[in-house]
């Protein structure tokens, strides 16, 4: 998957870059209103734009992918929570590689995603473009000279670009300096959401932080912004990463040594505990407390020990503890021969 495996730059902090652009086509209603007939119309319209340059893509129909896929799709970060609760008239086109999904019917018509590991807002933002202008070519956005693109949503109307990084910053949260961060972040314009966009938890000292204002900047700006306040961002969880190893060293390396152990030993492991452990093992390895594992590999177990992701893999349904038992064998198995 793409931002899993692109080792791009400042991924000890920045997991991945994302883009995405709301747009609706002219004289269609909105999804929330729209009837069957025409959501087809638009799952038509939007999957012959793109067969016409010959992209290679599965698509999803909302319809018959299962809620087991469905929820693999958005734990892959490949679909939003609200896309995964519809059904018929609804659906996705993924790319082969992972790093471009167009949601389509969600809460409009198109929802252009595109996802690169590290701090790559730029180039999410120029790869989003290209597939903007694609479609473009097909069919006729709905558009105001006054207010830019119309969406169903007005917070997204003018340029309808989110723009949003996840960062890792665990040594601001151990630090007790994260709340000053993140109130700064939102005196700048910019927005907190969880690890799975909005209305979703903040767990293993992840954050999405994304622009809140579409109307009135440019998307040029947005980008300029959102990457000067990441760098900012950056600067002060290496800040506090380095003074929590030279004024509190024992305590933190026990820590990480205690979640190291676990994640290596452990017979059950739940989800949320999980994500935890992943954080200080993140932490461990960018403080050169733990040997250097490859933050792929983190990434894959971050991802593969998601519920659906285990169950997917399965014939048949599993409960909670099965699923706990076998989260804890995908872990030793990918940290096996890692000291």
């Amino acid at each position: 998957m793409c931002w899993i495996n692109d080792d791009g730059p400042m991924n000890e902090i920045i997991l991945s870059s994302r883009v995405r652009l709301a747009r609706n086509i002219n004289k269609i209603p909105f999804p929330s209103i729209v009837k069957l007939e025409e959501a087809e119309n638009v799952i038509k319209q939007i999957k012959e734009a793109y067969e016409n340059e010959n992209k290679n893509f599965d698509f999803f129909d909302m319809k018959s992918t299962t809620a087991v896929q469905k929820q693999v799709l958005l734990e892959n970060h490949l679909i939003s929570p609200d896309l995964m609760k519809k059904g018929e008239g609804s659906g996705a086109l993924i790319s082969n590689d992972k790093c471009v999904s167009i949601m389509i019917n969600e809460e409009d018509h198109i929802r252009i995603q595109t996802i690169y590991g590290g701090l790559q807002i730029r180039r999410a933002w120029e790869e989003a473009s290209k597939i903007d202008d694609l479609l473009e070519k097909n069919v006729q956005y709905a558009f105001d000279e006054n207010w830019g693109y119309l969406t169903s949503c007005p917070t997204n109307v003018g340029t309808g670009m989110r723009a949003s990084v996840m960062v890792h910053l665990p040594g601001l949260n151990i630090s007790g300096n994260i709340n000053k961060i993140l109130q700064t972040v939102v005196q700048l314009g910019l927005t907190i959401r969880g690890l799975y966009g909005e209305g979703t938890d903040i767990v293993g000292n992840m954050f999405q932080i994304s622009n809140q204002i579409t109307l009135g900047r440019s998307e040029e700006e947005i980008v300029e912004n959102l990457t000067a306040v990441t760098n900012q961002i950056i600067e002060k969880e290496k800040e506090a990463r380095s003074l929590l190893i030279s004024n509190s060293k024992v305590q933190i390396e026990d820590k990480i040594w205690r979640s190291w152990g676990l994640m290596k030993n452990a017979r059950m492991m739940q989800s949320y505990e999980c994500l935890k452990l992943i954080s200080d093992i993140r932490l461990g390895v960018d403080l050169e407390v733990l040997p250097k594992i490859p933050l792929e590999i983190l990434n894959e177990i971050m991802i593969e020990t998601q519920s659906a992701n285990i169950q997917i893999k399965y014939d048949h349904e599993l409960n909670a503890n099965d699923r706990d038992i076998i989260r804890a064998e995908i872990i030793r198995n990918k940290l096996r021969n890692m000291e």
